[in-house]
This record gives C-alpha cells, structure tokens and sequence, in this order.
C-alpha cells in the first residue's frame, strides 16, 4: 500500500488483482487465461511505462539527441524482459551467498543474454559485440547520459539492421522494431510454455510483494 492506496502494477492493476488472476492460471493450462494475464499484466505495464513514451520521442523527434532517451529507455527495458523471462529478480548484494535460487546482483550477464538469445537480436549480437554494447551503451548513457566507445545512435537503416557491429552504430527505431517483435513472440509462447509460465508467476508475485 502507498499512501494514497494501493500500488498500481499495470495501468490501474493491482496486487490484488494479480493475486486473483494468479489463481486461475496452471501451468499448461487454459491458452486464453495466459493471453489474458499477459495483456493484462504484462503488455499493458510495457505500454505505459516504456512503449507509449518511446513513441512519443519518435513521433515529436527533431533527430537533434531524443535517440539518447529512446535507447536509455530500451536499455532499461531490456533487462525487465529478460528478467521475466527467467523468472528471476535483482538484489543488491555483496555477499554473492546472499542470493537465492532466482535471484541476480549484476546486470550484465542478463543483459548479454538477452542480446545473444533472444530473437531477432541473436542473429545480430555475438557475445563479444553484446558485452561491448552492454558496457559502452547501456552502462554509457544510463551511468553518464552518454554513449562510450564510439558508438552512436543513428534513427533508422534502410536495410533492417538493428546494429552496424563494424561502425559500432546503434539504429535505436529498428532496435525498436526488435523489441517489439520480441514481446509478440514472448506472448505466443507465454500461452503454452511451461518454463515461462513458472517465470511469469515468479516475476509478477515479486513484482506484487
């Protein structure tokens, strides 16, 4: 509870409506409760806090510096995807002991698999290349407003990349496009995947607690 009531998890979702929608599910049960608490739960809490206001910047853009927001903003994302996927929740610690069964302290090995994993940005992202990104773009604008390395976030490429690895070139709209294209096959999956079906639950009763 907040002081001016309950804490809205998804729109105007709350724990208590997560709790009641948790008790329908079953792991590789019924498809249309799993489509329906991904929409719910999941789609609408992207929407709100991440999708809407990227898209705000890139209607209203000047393409004079929003690329930064933008990819500050996907970078942030990224590791809530990944980390719902797996069911696992971070934790600062420095006692590595500390941790439990699904619990993680550093980012970057979240952050790398996802970019290494994860389609459409497997195909693009070696490990090397994931770790180089990870470091001097993600950490780069999120720690200092800024990109390291010489990386640079350019709008679009014409031929789909999400990345040019060779001129280290960030295309923050067709990263965009990845993203989403990510969260539309993760709830195809969500709805007969028992693996991510258990991470879901996991996910959402820690991000409720």
């Amino acid at each position: 509870m907040t002081r001016h009531g309950p804490s809205l998890i998804s729109g105007w979702k709350t724990a208590q409506d997560w709790q009641k929608a948790r008790s329908a599910l079953a792991m590789g049960g019924d498809s249309y409760g799993w489509s329906n608490a991904f929409e719910d739960f999941f789609r609408t809490r992207l929407e709100l806090r991440y999708l809407s206001p990227i898209r705000v910047l890139q209607e209203h853009g000047t393409l004079a510096g929003e690329g930064f927001s933008i990819a500050a903003i996907q970078c942030s994302l990224i590791e809530f995807l990944e980390s719902t996927v797996q069911g696992i929740r971070y934790r600062y610690v420095r006692d590595q002991s500390q941790l439990g069964p699904h619990d993680y302290s550093s980012s970057s090995g979240v952050f790398v698999n996802f970019l290494t994993k994860r389609l459409p940005f497997a195909s693009q992202f070696s490990g090397d290349v994931a770790r180089d990104f990870y470091g001097n773009v993600r950490c780069g604008l999120l720690h200092e407003a800024r990109t390291k390395g010489d990386w640079r976030i350019w709008a679009r490429d014409a031929g789909g990349r999400i990345i040019d690895p060779t001129n280290k070139v960030l295309f923050r709209d067709n990263f965009q496009e990845a993203l989403l294209a990510f969260v539309a096959a993760y709830g195809c999956d969500l709805e007969t995947n028992p693996d991510y079906q258990a991470a879901f639950i996991r996910k959402f009763d820690d991000l409720c607690a």
